[in-house]
């Protein structure tokens, strides 16, 4: 029988067995692990209210983005997608750098990355694809510059945006300059989706599976203090690697700033190598997104239809022996109040919010419960976050409430065990 956290249950995985292995010669007994991650969005058009703040395309330029890594391994391998794209998806070279804290490359200079053998490569519209492994040698926690030159014209059609991250652009190929000559700046990521680590084989994958709580808005940009880097600062050097697989704007049943929970959860979940467990926290904006100027004309969210989708996300889990930790929805009165967004709580939405939540604590449908709302919630009015915990928006959580929530979740929750030590 396959075992859940086999890679070979996606298209993704056949290309792992494709790729860096010379014909007729034996699979490496490697244990890849997902060590990064940014889900995949599809770009929306200058109709909604928020700006993607990209150009429509790219060409003949240099994207060059950091990513910290979760767990360490022996070597890596990139993921690049096109998942949204309507065309195929050319990289004319790229190459990965051990990175500093401040951005400078650390001493024995990049890597170049191989697809098949071959520097340049083409993601198919739809696709992923998957490098060559690179021997690297990260540590837990090490930071890397990836530098991808695309060729020719690249519309932008498949991004993340946001996460509290910019990408820096330049012209013409500058994959192995160590520094960008007056770089562009842009919000989120561009096609790089995914890190891998070739890590011990008793290392586990946890996914936070989410919306921009999740994503890390509020948090300081550019320093990783999302909830699920907190976590893996916790965890990382025991064994357990980190993907985030939030989407600011996501939801549970809608197609929003990106797909429907439903819809993305086995490519963004399930697909993941080594994956374990899963904390799903998904549902605040199909609450607070009808009848605020981010959807004015929705029909409002009902309990049983959320219920409904939670209970669908365990079953496509638990049919990969995948371990579902339920988040209960963190309090959001008076969220983006006094901004052109207000409209987002009201007292029909907290007693919405509170159905949704008691059935999350008591249903029985998850394998454990992280009370986010109970830990975030301020005493004197439960339906408000506590001031030292949030952002200063009422919606999203500043650097102390994500560490209080990184520290909620133990290893009991995610794997119903201590057995891996923080």
């Amino acid at each position: 029988m396959t075992s859940p956290a086999s890679f070979m249950r996606t298209h993704v995985c056949a290309l792992l067995l494709c790729l860096g292995a010379p014909a007729g010669a034996a699979a490496p007994p490697a244990h890849w692990v997902s060590s990064w991650f940014a889900s995949p969005q599809p770009i929306w058009g200058s109709d909604f209210v928020l700006p993607t703040g990209l150009p429509d395309s790219l060409d003949h330029q240099t994207v060059r983005e950091t990513v910290r890594l979760s767990a360490g391994g022996g070597r890596i391998r990139l993921v690049f997608s096109n998942r949204y794209g309507l065309e195929p998806l050319a990289l004319g070279e790229v190459r990965v750098a051990l990175t500093a804290p401040d951005g400078q490359a650390l001493p024995g200079g990049s890597r170049a990355v191989r697809f098949g053998g071959l520097a340049s490569a083409t993601v198919p519209a739809g696709a992923p694809l998957v490098s060559d492994p690179v021997d690297l040698a990260p540590a837990a926690f090490a930071r890397l510059t990836v530098s991808s030159f695309l060729p020719g014209p690249t519309p932008l059609r498949t991004f993340h945006w946001g996460a509290q991250q910019t990408v820096a652009i330049g012209r013409g190929n500058l994959t192995a300059a160590t520094v960008m000559p007056a770089p562009q700046h842009l919000p989120g990521r561009l096609f790089l989706s995914a890190v891998l680590a070739e890590a011990p084989r008793t290392t586990r994958t946890v996914v936070a599976f989410g919306d921009s709580i999740t994503d890390g808005n509020g948090s300081t940009p550019g320093l990783d203090r999302r909830w699920p880097d907190l976590l893996a600062q916790r965890f990382g050097n025991g064994g357990v690697a980190v993907a985030n697989a939030g989407i600011s704007g996501a939801s549970l049943l809608g197609d929003r700033m990106g797909v429907n929970a439903l819809a993305r959860f086995e490519q963004d979940v399930l697909s993941q190598p080594g994956v374990a467990a899963v904390v799903v926290l998904i549902g605040t904006n199909d609450i607070g997104w009808p009848g605020s100027p981010f959807a004015p004309t929705e029909r409002a969210a009902t309990a049983a239809g959320l219920i409904a989708g939670y209970r669908q996300l365990v079953a496509a889990a638990h049919a990969r022996n995948v371990r579902v930790v339920g988040a209960t929805l963190p309090p959001f009165k008076g969220a983006l109040q006094g901004t052109p967004f207000e409209g987002h709580y009201s007292a029909a939405k907290e007693r919405l919010r509170q159905e949704v939540n008691a059935w999350i604590r008591s249903g029985g449908a998850f394998d454990a419960v992280a009370d986010f709302d109970l830990l975030l919630r301020d005493p004197a009015d439960p339906a408000r976050m506590l001031p030292a915990y949030d952002s200063g928006d009422h919606l999203h959580p500043g650097d102390a409430g994500y560490k209080a929530m990184a520290g909620l979740v133990s290893l009991e929750m995610l794997f119903g065990d201590a057995s891996t030590s923080p």
